[in-house]
């Protein structure tokens, strides 16, 4: 049997209404239990733990408070108070948003109608322009749901009122801010969809989710990569759910498959840790049927950490937060030693705690989600008990110090970030990874602006006010570049590739000739390791991965020859099998995966550029060979930019490297012109990124020397060529890799593109777009 939970909607049909939290829970028997427990002597209440518990307002919708809060999330604002959908209250007794101070303090700034929405559900999000945003389940104009900005003193717009016209029905849940200052959402309209909004109020449907990619949708989150990460309740492989990824131009990943026994109902979704994993509930399911706590790698690595049980741990799960001690915390709605819920902590390694346990008297069925407030408590509310049975707004101090929180999160050079805090004054001293800002405007004591400095590198921000010092979580400086540690063996010109998370370097030339190693650098530690050599030395060469296994394709031997040979890599037996050989040998060519299929474009055989494209099915050990390149040209970059293989720059029969830009559409085996790069380069370090082609370095106006910095990006919607940031150190023939965190490593080169000449290079170079 399948109950409607997180997000969804119990009736996607005229008069339906958006499924709560409550639906397993009714405050009069919660109440009722805890009293017929206390009257056989079988309910104690829970002797005080470390984490100090506080019942900061009861509820008491007589006296004309808000009441039902559904799944709802408190939002800071800049004033440092916190604001609050509810379903009933207000004028029209159809929900309000109100603020509470950290003390308490209830006010009402808005009262919904139905004409201005109506079922609210997840609650607002502060935007960078200090207003805030959020949607309702129903009403609006068209009774579809809308969304809508409101400021703290309640003037309220909307901002698009769904029409189902491809737009969707339904929004449900916090809208998420992208990286582009854009807010995105899902509807509940089965098929529900994704959506991007604009503050000004321009909505775009980037994708509709079908059957197997999961239904009955929930809460997103932004990962570091700027991509988004969620749940769904149903559908599936299974039809228990599953958990998703995906990108700002729409494109979606399913993670896992939930099977119910390792949880179902997941639409509650996940949120990253510092360790890059990441970590979620779904509500019910697993062992117990209760609920399970669970980690997933960015690449699907799925693993169930906790299994509830009701009894101790509580049931049906709400929202994980990451705190600014590193751990996760989420509420647990029902269940527990007074059948009322708690609150519970996860560490990333998985070790589970409860930290409080709700009592009926001070609150009962928490909501969906918690937020730390910039003074370091955890605060919710309830959605039952309390003085009046009507439920509470709580804090639980669990000792985690004062901090100050980033709006947003990251940003370029120039850019004004929002910070939150307390205690601000215009003395107070910003400090971007340990560069100053010199342009700090505070608004208040609890907000300013900071202007990012030029020269600021990703890491914390500190806003220091006479002997104070609050610290930030990790600002990323986009469009910047950083280093990592040094590869052991200088070298160019290798085959290169990332799986789980690792980046694996093989072969290449170094300065006493060529090498067999197999070099690991993980980002995660900044760490090099050794893995299996390859068994046939060359340079020149190209790599791609497919299902884990990094293929390492032709090349050149000492003689500088261009070979046929193909080898594969497996790091889970880190051991070297050999594949069918390429119909032509090749060398300097360059490989990128489309649909399963390698695809090797160009190179230099037969004494000559080439023009041609070979391609390479894994499962099969098949090679085809496609339609040619409109121009021969050796090292060129690629990048596969949607469906499209985009083949840049190079160096062609002429001798002098070009801008020459094609398009490659397997689907008609056929080569485009496209908008050329502007500079003319070979031997470059690029690759694609959440919808651009980088290309950076390389080889300029010479055929082996004129190492550039010059870093452009392309971009094929607009077919148009950017300027970004330059590499810190100029290089030629760097060994490109994307991992999982979306950053471009450019590793190793030269300065001179010939074998024997020039300096060789072990430097780790990473982009942040």
């Amino acid at each position: 049997m399948s109950f409607p939970m997180f997000g969804q909607s119990i009736c996607h049909m005229a008069g339906r209404k958006p499924n709560l939290f409550y639906i397993f829970r009714s405050s009069v028997r919660s109440a009722v239990l805890v009293a017929l427990l206390s009257a056989v002597g079988l309910y104690r209440p829970l002797t005080a733990r470390a984490a100090t518990y506080s019942d900061l307002h009861d509820f008491n919708p007589s006296a004309g408070d808000p009441s039902n809060f559904n799944s709802t999330r408190p939002a800071q604002g800049r004033d440092g108070n916190f604001y609050v959908e509810s379903r009933n209250g207000g004028t029209a007794n159809q929900g309000t948003l109100f603020s509470v101070s950290p003390t308490g303090t209830v006010k009402v700034i808005l009262s919904f109608n139905g004409t201005n929405g109506s079922d609210e559900t997840g609650g607002v999000t502060l935007g960078t322009d200090g207003e805030l945003y959020g949607n309702t389940f129903s009403g609006g104009t068209l009774g579809n749901g809308v969304t809508f900005k409101v400021t703290t003193g309640g003037s309220y717009a909307p901002l698009h009122n769904f029409a189902n016209t491809g737009d969707g029905v339904a929004p449900v849940n916090a809208l998420v801010i992208g990286n582009d200052g854009n807010f995105y959402g899902l509807t509940d309209s089965n098929p529900e969809t994704f959506y991007k909004v604009t503050p000004a109020g321009v909505l775009t449907t980037l994708h509709t989710f079908s059957t197997a990619q999961g239904f009955q949708g929930g809460q997103l989150s932004l990962g570091r990569d700027g991509n988004f990460y969620g749940g769904m309740n149903l559908g599936g492989a299974h039809n228990f759910g599953t958990a998703f990824k995906v990108t700002t131009t729409g494109a979606l990943t399913v993670l896992h498959n939930f099977t119910g026994a390792d949880g179902t109902d997941a639409a509650t979704g996940m949120v990253q840790a510092g360790n890059g994993v990441f970590y979620g509930t779904a509500s019910v399911g697993g062992t117990n049927n209760a609920g399970v706590v669970y980690k997933l790698t960015p690449t699907g690595a799925f693993t169930v950490l906790h299994n509830f049980a009701p009894a101790t741990d509580g049931s049906f799960l709400g929202v994980l937060i990451l705190a600014t001690d590193g751990n996760l915390y989420g509420v647990a709605i029902n269940g527990g030693a007074s059948s009322c819920g708690t609150i519970f902590k996860v560490t990333p390694a998985g070790a589970f705690s409860v930290v409080h346990t709700f009592d009926n008297t001070h609150g009962c069925n928490p909501e969906g989600y918690l937020t730390q407030g910039t003074d370091g408590k955890l605060y919710g509310l309830t959605n039952a008990g309390g003085a009046h049975g009507n439920g509470t707004f709580f804090s639980l101090n669990v000792g985690l110090a004062p901090f100050a929180s980033l709006l947003p999160s990251s940003g370029k050079v120039g850019s004004k970030i929002g910070i939150l805090g307390q205690g601000f004054s215009s003395s107070s001293v910003v400090k971007f990874n340990g560069l100053k800002a010199t342009t700090v405007v505070p608004m208040g004591t609890t907000f300013l602006l900071a202007t990012v400095p030029a020269g600021a590198s990703d890491g914390k921000v500190t806003v220091t006010t006479g002997t104070t010092t609050l610290t930030t979580q990790t600002f990323i400086v986009h469009n910047s570049w950083s280093r990592g540690a040094a590869m052991p063996t200088p070298r160019m010109a290798g085959a290169i590739g990332a799986i789980n998370g690792k980046i694996y370097v093989v072969s290449g030339a170094t300065v006493s000739g060529l090498t067999t190693v197999n070099e690991i650098y993980s980002p995660a530690t900044n760490t090099w390791t050794t893995g299996a050599p390859i068994p046939t030395a060359r340079f020149a060469v190209a790599g791609a991965v497919v299902n884990g296994i990094l293929y390492v394709m032709g090349g050149a031997d000492s003689a500088q020859t261009p070979l046929s040979v193909v080898e594969a890599y497996d790091p889970m037996t880190n051991t070297w099998t050999t594949k069918a050989p390429m119909p032509t040998p090749d060398d300097s060519m360059t490989a990128v995966v489309e649909n399963g299929f390698i695809y090797v474009v160009g190179g230099f055989t037969s004494g000559a550029r080439s023009a041609i494209v070979q391609r390479y099915n894994p499962a099969t050990n098949i090679w085809t060979t496609e339609a040619p390149l409109l121009l021969a040209k050796s090292g060129s970059t690629l990048g596969l930019l949607g469906t499209t293989i985009i083949s840049t720059g190079g160096l062609p029969n002429t001798g002098n490297p070009t801008g020459d830009t094609e398009g490659y559409h397997a689907a008609s085996n056929s080569w485009s012109t496209l908008k050329a790069d502007p500079t003319v380069r070979q031997a470059a370090c690029g690759a694609s990124i959440a919808g651009q082609l980088y290309v950076a370095g390389g080889s300029g106006s010479g055929m082996f020397s004129d190492s550039l910095t010059l870093n452009e990006s392309y971009s094929l919607t607009t077919n148009a060529w950017t300027t970004q940031a330059p590499m810190p150190k100029a290089v030629i023939g760097a060994m490109p890799a994307v991992a999982n965190n979306n950053l471009l490593y450019c590793i190793g080169g030269t300065d001179d593109g010939r074998l024997g000449f020039g300096n060789f290079f072990n430097n780790v170079q990473i982009y942040q777009p």
